[in-house]
């Protein structure tokens, strides 16, 4: 196939270029109804290329049409089988692979418990049971790590009747999970892998960078192309190979899920990333490395900041380290990450990706250079000196391991469908919770509904909460009151 094409794009420009009208949806008319002030904040040429994919541009049904051929594109560039576009991101994609491997399956599926959120809808949305997988932990540090192969082989001895295995990787500090190892254990027992490889879209297109899932043998890889690549956001491809997942069947459960009315902007920037990449990726991420690691060695000489590498790597850390996430400890300085962000952001007008009680994450991408990378490293210079006048931050409850491993006791479908009531934080402890209460970002649950909540985890969000953290899909938002499976069935809230 001929890699400069971009299907979408050209379509586009024809679509322009004809000067097409179309008595259908949208009902803007290409810009023409929208509010003047819209247009003022977001211009005209958004609304110019808003066609229905599947009437002004393409109809996935037609054979050769040019989304069809687009993911083909997408397919060739990376190795893969088949390559599908999603718009409804990454959150659509691994809840349709999900489905298509677990979604009748009574075994269930085994997953990192350090999944993303969207993870847990899926389990809500398709009623697969969750074969949870401890995460490593770094408990000095409070930080976990991508299962190991290890772990998931004791998962599958635990749970051999599992329809397959799902794993996080890379993580959104980085870390990246041995692949290829778990690969072997969920093939050598003929179940298929999914890689949730949110954070690893650009990983094909350059060396340097952790092993891309399915060159490692994955089944199934979902990645977000607005995180690591230069897309849109929403815009996300999920990738088959092998035999193990039908493709067909799995094209079927995205269907189910998304949009009747997808956006062509999406998809279409989507297929400019990928011909970039073909093109120039491998000059593109290798300056880019250059650059992120330039960054964390004038990082690492502030004093007070600790840039985060070794301490990621090894025998009972993470496999591998995507090194463009720069992930600084600012416990030194004697303040909690989250102060640390919110004084970049209102001092600076410096966003960072993560926080946490005790870091902070700075994400280069390519498109960063060094006039980027000075405002960064001077920011954080000036968060140094300033830190010396933050209050002591409020403390924060930190469980341990064990601790922070809710006991399942119910479906999560089941927990959050069923009869549920309101109850104080002082009466929670060993009810059953009917929500998800996460952390944000990264957006990994500490609670999933159908665990059992203990007042450790329940005094570890009360006090991040108070402390900086972002909790937002709490049912209160002040943590007062948590949602649990009701005891008296008569009981609805």
């Amino acid at each position: 196939m001929d890699q400069s094409e971009t299907p979408l794009l050209t379509a586009l420009e024809q679509y322009h270029r004809l000067d097409r009208y179309g008595f259908s949806p949208p009902g803007h008319r290409q810009g023409r109804g929208v509010d003047e002030h819209v247009t003022r904040v977001l211009g005209g040429d958004p609304f110019r290329s808003d066609v229905l994919a599947s009437g002004g541009l393409d109809d996935r049904r037609t054979r050769n049409g040019y989304l069809p051929r687009a993911e083909a594109l997408m397919a060739e560039a990376v190795g893969a089988e088949r390559a599908f576009f999603s718009t409804c991101g990454s959150s659509l994609s691994v809840k349709a692979a999900m489905m298509a491997v677990a979604g009748d399956d009574p075994g269930g599926l085994l997953l990192g418990r350090d999944s993303h959120k969207s993870v847990v809808a899926g389990l809500v949305f398709s009623g697969v049971t969750p074969r949870w997988i401890t995460p490593r932990w770094d408990d000095e540090m409070h930080f976990s790590h991508p299962p190991s192969p290890e772990q998931v082989e004791q998962a599958w001895e635990s749970h051999p009747d599992a329809a397959g295995a799902l794993i996080v990787s890379p993580s959104p500090y980085g870390t990246c999970a041995d692949i290829a190892g778990i690969a072997e254990v969920c093939h050598d027992r003929g179940k298929p892998l999914i890689i949730d490889e949110a954070w690893g879209a650009h990983l094909p297109f350059h060396e340097d960078l952790p092993t891309w899932a399915m060159d490692a043998g994955a089944d199934v890889c979902v990645v977000s192309v607005h995180k690591m690549g230069a897309g849109f956001e929403q815009g996300s491809v999920y990738h088959v190979q092998g035999d193990l997942v039908d493709s067909v069947h799995l094209s079927a459960c995205a269907d189910l899920l998304t949009t009747t009315s997808p956006n062509v902007l999406i998809y279409a920037a989507i297929g400019g990333w990928r011909r970039q990449m073909v093109e120039r990726g491998t000059e593109l991420l290798g300056n880019t490395l250059g650059l992120a690691q330039h960054a964390r060695d004038r990082i690492s000489a502030i004093d007070g900041l600790d840039v985060l590498e070794d301490r990621l790597l090894g025998e009972e850390a993470s496999h591998e380290l995507d090194r463009l996430q720069i992930l600084v400890d600012v416990c030194a300085l004697g303040v909690s990450g989250y102060q640390c962000a919110d004084w970049l952001r209102e001092h600076c007008h410096v966003d960072v990706g993560m926080t946490d009680h005790r870091r902070i994450l700075a994400t280069m991408s390519m498109s960063d250079n060094e006039t980027t990378v000075n405002r960064l490293v001077e920011s954080l210079e000036r968060l140094v000196l300033a830190a010396e006048s933050f209050e002591s931050p409020p403390k924060i409850h930190l469980p341990t391991p064990d601790e922070i491993q809710l006991e399942s006791v119910m479906s999560p479908r089941e927990a959050f469908f069923g009869r549920t009531e309101m109850v104080s934080g002082d009466r929670a402890a060993g009810r059953v919770a009917a929500e998800q209460i996460t952390p944000y970002p990264p957006g990994i649950p500490t609670v999933v509904p159908g665990e059992r909540l203990d007042q450790s985890v329940i005094d570890y969000l009360r006090s991040g909460l108070d402390a900086g953290m972002n909790l937002p899909d709490a049912t209160d938002s002040s943590l007062q009151l948590f949602r649990v499976v009701a005891q008296d069935r008569s009981s609805v809230s």
